[in-house]
């Protein structure tokens, strides 16, 4: 039988919410970097970048690096789900989508992850949890509602954006099965090594980043803010919060992603904030108590009399 799915604490709670301002902030810098520059060049620089600045502490923390194939492998496949595929393909929809609906799509993720660990044996499938996330996804259409999804360019960035969320949900499992007694940061930095030696064949042979004019101040500071913020540390806090709540909930991070990047639009880019903007946010927040379980445990228990 499937062991019972992990509990989120008050700690892993408040490590979901800065990893999802971190991750939230991510499709900010993206849609600045693809104004210059093609999308698998700004998925090499955003796991080069991050996988420069993150060496340096894993070797101060008196880290090592596997020094087999075998030993890499895991850390290689981890980097195939988790950043080569989902970035790839995030980055290429909002070419054809916007920012807003790529995070939108992505907040699927816990979804694909309850079903991938699910089919997997490696958690089982509750009702509680079905509930919250289905809950959590009205919430993220609340808050950006597609208007127009009618032209073929715009199904070809949806379906880019379902695929990266499946991506993410095998990239939870497999991280759960084979990271659990590696420290966060050594996951971090050889799934980011991995990952960033396969995206340079890549994209060399794609689009031939060498050729490329040079990029803008803007552009450079996007892609600084995409590699130190959304990427080294975000991952440091990701496998942090797989080891302590399993892979579905950690998932549920991407629910929370659209409700920074609405803020940042806000505040930054003098968006207006809309009354579905708040209401979507407390959807979400009630999905998020669903799948926690515990406000329903004590509401089960105050009818019960318990």
């Amino acid at each position: 039988m499937p062991p019972a799915p992990l509990t989120i604490d008050l700690k892993s709670w408040l490590l979901l919410i800065l990893l999802a301002v971190l991750w939230g902030c991510s499709y900010f810098f993206v849609g600045l970097a693809l104004r210059e520059l093609p999308p698998l060049t700004v998925v090499l620089a955003r796991v080069a970048l991050a996988a420069a600045m993150i060496y340096p502490v894993f070797k101060w923390q008196g880290g090592s690096l596997p020094t087999t194939i075998r030993g890499w492998l895991p850390f290689t496949i981890m980097g195939l789900f988790n950043n080569i595929i989902p970035f790839s393909l995030i980055f290429a929809s909002q070419l054809y989508i916007s920012s807003g609906l790529a995070s939108v799509l992505n907040a699927t993720t816990p979804l694909f992850a309850v079903i991938v660990a699910t089919a997997f044996r490696e958690e089982r499938l509750i009702l509680r949890r079905v509930i919250g996330v289905l809950i959590g996804l009205v919430g993220v259409y609340v808050l950006r509602d597609p208007d127009h999804i009618q032209s073929g360019v715009q199904i070809i960035g949806i379906l880019f954006c379902l695929c990266a969320a499946l991506s993410y949900g095998l990239a939870s499992l497999w991280g759960r099965r084979n990271f659990g007694n590696v420290p966060p940061l050594t996951t971090a930095t050889c799934q980011l090594i991995s990952s960033g030696i396969i995206m340079a064949v890549i994209a060399s042979i794609v689009e031939q980043p060498w050729h490329l004019p040079m990029p803008s101040a803007t552009t450079w500071a996007a892609l600084l803010g995409l590699a130190a913020l959304s990427t080294a540390l975000g991952y440091i806090l990701f496998f942090t919060i797989l080891k302590r709540v399993g892979p579905s909930n950690v998932q549920v991070v991407t629910l929370l992603m659209p409700v920074p990047a609405i803020l940042l639009g806000v505040l930054v880019l003098g968006e207006p904030l809309a009354l579905r903007d708040i209401a979507g946010a407390l959807v979400i927040a009630a999905s998020l108590l669903v799948v926690d379980g515990r406000v329903v445990g004590w509401a089960k228990r105050r009818l019960t009399g318990a």
